[in-house]
């Protein structure tokens, strides 16, 4: 088997929250990801999102860099949340931990499920 490069890190999360109110805005949400994402000088490429009947919402924002997606279930007080930044001129490790912990924070989410892989 061929031995990886260092690519970036994945970092996949499944988050509950009592703030049901976050997980049916997906205009909040994204206007605090992309500051968040401008105060790291990540480059947004494209954003795509996805509002359901019951107000959940998916969204995947392409970045220069690789991509970001959420998912929410209202219905579970859940949502999925995955980040990954690679860039093989500089370690991007430590941007793709603080874009996940701002989400956490955002959320006031517990930490059901946490997986990170290095790319």
């Amino acid at each position: 088997m061929k031995p990886l490069s260092n690519k970036g890190l994945h970092i996949l999360l499944t988050l509950e929250t009592e703030l049901e109110d976050l997980l049916l805005d997906s205009v909040q949400f994204l206007e605090y990801i992309t500051n968040i994402l401008e105060s790291k000088e990540v480059e947004i490429v494209g954003v795509t999102n996805h509002d359901f009947e019951n107000q959940s919402f998916t969204s995947a924002v392409c970045l220069k860099e690789s991509h970001l997606c959420i998912h929410t279930w209202p219905e579970f007080k859940q949502l999925t949340f995955d980040v990954f930044l690679c860039n093989y001129t500089q370690d991007n490790t430590e941007k793709v931990e603080q874009i996940a912990d701002g989400v956490i924070r955002y959320f006031g989410a517990e930490i059901l499920q946490e997986h990170k892989i290095y790319r």
